[in-house]
């Protein structure tokens, strides 16, 4: 007893201290005429938080939308487009932990805000190449202008003539291919989206949990759904800009178009992708703003139900007295934040991470989110170069149809995955249970794809022989036959033309071509060879510049591709907030910036990073015809084998979501174990507590009596 009333007293002496040097308090909102502190500064940062998310999605879209487009520009394999992608991760990588951890003890808001500038930064860097690189130039067939015209196919008595004319242009050749060396452009486009990454690092795990530390339990799962539907509305006018951009010729206002032999239909055609990254720069550089006059932190709605309470007892109570508990909390806030060092924290770091690692059920979530991101991150990437290839769309169209059918569906998913989280107040368990059921149903309904796609382009040589026979061939020597043999042809170039008989051949030259009347697109060429021994339906040996289309059988399988991947689409999406909600709510509250830390980086260095890449690297497998630059390096491919294209693109997405779904069972079933052992002890508790009701009522009979006996000066208004 009596040491129990020596504790009580230094408790008492504890709470009584106070700093000397103290600021008087001097406004506080009233809370008693209904006015929440906090609401307004909330609702402004879930606006400019929903803001930023559009421009980051805007730029990530747009960047997805030109991968063919830079792919084409800067004359690059897809493995090196998939490098060039991964590089955004790579900028998270950098910074992600400390930003993670450090920045939730810090100013989040103004964190954010410096983001948004160097994403704007690197995003307007992305564009820089264009106006260094000159003007584009691509493979075409350009008749001679002399009184001694030669033919695309040159026979023997045209040799010399041909010839001569190689030599005089050998040395614009060797003029070129020097400062195709000395270049590499690329690099700039890498180096941007670099600093894309490294700005877009704070946005989402201080974002986030700034609002779920700010909102009702209730309005958390609800706010964060309506920041990820917009982030997946940004996408939209992204893929949309990418349509508008790539209509557009790249050199528009610097060449005359007329004189264009190519057709945005073309595999050599590049749009405006420059463009498009200037606007983007410009609203992540707008988005920044609104972060700088925000504060570090705002009242919960928790804290503004005790200010309320507070405030009913001023109307008894001093309004002095109501000063010194709100001044008191405000100090000992004040005083606890000087406390935690940043020493402290970084000795916290090791710890805090084996207990994150220790919780199954994060554990196993994040593993199964880093294999499904794997499957989508590669087929989101490659979706465009995916819809070109395999049903012979072009770019502005694919872009179009991606942005106004596919992505509409994917932010409906998300925001009907938040709406159910809030209507039906489900639980963790049954968080994972939908999480699961649309991982399950998405992949299902992808594997029809398989089913829906289109034969190969007829191109003499690589896909169907001179005689019409069908069959594939990885090798420039099949373009050689008995009908070109005359002439002296190039196996590199690709200037591919439509001959009557429906087949595309790589090149006039290679199609025997005699003559030709025209020029630029609206080229016509005769007397070709190689189109002669075919069956033709007009009878006639002529083509025109461009490849043949593909049937109408092709565009109605593309039709049902839109509709299985819209539905697909919406599928997946509608786990993407109960996944959240599971990641938030299965760890300790104050852990919650550092798990969704490290999440993000997980999710950035094993999907991210290497999912484009090595994607791109069987992708590169199936291509029948490369581009070849001036020097004789590789450039981009200009045809690929449909077949295999669609069974590795598929196959891989399929297999990465197989997996995915199986870690989803797995942790279904370990939240499944946790929650009836839970319910088991919070029985056995019921049974505990009902017991020591009685003497916890005497006990704390026993200490009002202590509270009683000892006074200090102050104890009124400290109470």
């Amino acid at each position: 007893m009596e040491n129990s009333a020596k504790e009580n007293t230094q408790l008492f002496f504890t709470k009584s201290e106070r700093p000397m040097n103290r600021t008087p308090f001097k406004s506080q909102p009233s809370i008693s005429e209904g006015k929440q502190p906090c609401c307004g500064e909330l609702k402004v940062f879930l606006c400019a938080l929903s803001f930023v998310y559009f421009a980051k999605a805007l730029s990530e879209g747009y960047l997805k939308s030109t991968i063919t487009q830079i792919e084409r520009r800067f004359e690059i394999p897809t493995s090196l487009v998939g490098v060039i992608d991964g590089s955004f991760e790579i900028g998270n990588l950098l910074v992600i932990t400390f930003v993670s951890y450090f920045g939730a003890k810090l100013h989040r808001p103004k964190i954010i805000g410096t983001g948004c500038l160097i994403m704007g930064v690197g995003t307007l860097l992305i564009a820089i190449p264009h106006f260094f690189m000159g003007h584009y130039r691509y493979e075409k067939f350009s008749p001679s202008n002399s009184t001694t015209a030669i033919s695309p196919c040159l026979q023997e008595h045209n040799k010399k003539i041909a010839f001569s004319v190689l030599e005089k242009s050998q040395s614009k050749v060797n003029t070129g291919c020097e400062s195709e060396t000395q270049t590499s452009m690329w690099v700039y486009v890498f180096l941007g989206n670099l600093l894309r990454g490294i700005g877009e690092t704070p946005i989402q795990p201080l974002g986030i949990t700034y609002i779920d530390d700010h909102a009702s339990e209730d309005n958390a799962a609800f706010y964060i759904g309506c920041v990820q539907t917009v982030a997946i509305i940004g996408p939209i006018f992204g893929f949309l800009l990418g349509s508008m951009c790539a209509k557009l010729y790249v050199d528009i206002g610097f060449v005359n178009l007329d004189n264009l032999a190519i057709t945005p239909k073309d595999t050599q055609w590049v749009g405006a992708w420059w463009l498009g990254y200037l606007i983007a720069g410009t609203l992540s550089l707008i988005a920044a703003v609104p972060f700088w006059f925000l504060p570090k932190s705002l009242l919960t709605q928790r804290d503004t139900n005790l200010m309320r309470l507070e405030s009913r007892k001023d109307s008894i109570s001093s309004s002095e007295k109501s000063k010194f508990i709100v001044e008191n909390s405000k100090e000992y806030h004040i005083h606890y934040q000087e406390r935690v060092t940043m020493l402290e924290m970084a000795r916290d770091f090791l710890p805090s991470l084996k207990r994150l690692f220790g919780n199954p059920v994060y554990f196993l979530y994040l593993c199964a989110s880093t294999v499904q991101f794997n499957s989508l991150f590669g087929m989101v990437t490659y979706k465009p170069k995916y819809i070109e290839q395999q049903y012979g769309q072009s770019s502005s169209k694919t872009n179009f149809v991606i942005g106004l059918i596919n992505i509409p569906a994917v932010a409906f998913g998300m925001f009907s995955g938040g709406l159910v989280m809030k209507k039906f107040r489900i639980t963790l368990f049954g968080a994972s249970k939908l999480y699961l059921g649309s991982l399950f149903f998405g992949y299902l309904l992808l594997l029809s794809l398989f089913a829906i796609g289109c034969d190969n382009s007829d191109v003499a040589g690589l896909s169907i022989s001179y005689q019409g026979t069908r069959q594939v061939s990885y090798y420039e020597q099949a373009l050689l036959s008995d009908c070109n043999s005359g002439c002296t042809c190039s196996q590199t170039e690709w200037d591919p033309i439509c001959g009557e008989n429906g087949i595309t051949y790589v090149s006039a030259c290679l199609a025997g071509c005699q003559s030709s009347t025209g020029s630029g697109k609206n080229t016509i060429f005769y007397n070709c060879t190689c189109i002669g021994i075919t069956e033709s339906k007009s009878g006639n040996s002529s083509g025109i510049v461009g490849r043949c289309q593909k049937g109408n059988d092709c565009s109605k399988m593309f039709l049902y591709f839109l509709v299985i991947s819209v539905i697909t689409s919406y599928t997946l999406s509608v786990g993407g907030i109960p996944g959240y909600i599971l990641l938030l709510r299965s760890i300790s509250p104050h852990f919650k910036s550092f798990a969704l830390g490290i999440y993000t980086l997980a999710i950035r260095v094993f999907a991210g990073i290497p999912a484009p890449i090595y994607f791109g690297v069987l992708i590169d497998t199936t291509c029948l015809k490369w581009g070849v630059k001036k020097c004789g390096y590789q450039g981009a491919c200009r045809l690929y084998d449909s077949y295999t294209f669609r069974y590795i693109y598929l196959g891989l997405t399929m297999l990465l979501g197989t997996m995915s779904t199986f870690l989803s069972i797995a942790m279904l079933f370990v939240l499944k174990r946790r929650s009836v052992s839970e319910n088991g002890n919070l029985e056995n508790s019921k049974d505990e507590a009902m017991e020591s009701t009685s003497s916890k009522k005497e006990h704390l009979t026993h200490n009002d009596h202590i509270f009683e006996t000892f006074y200090w000066p102050g104890k009124e208004t400290e109470l």
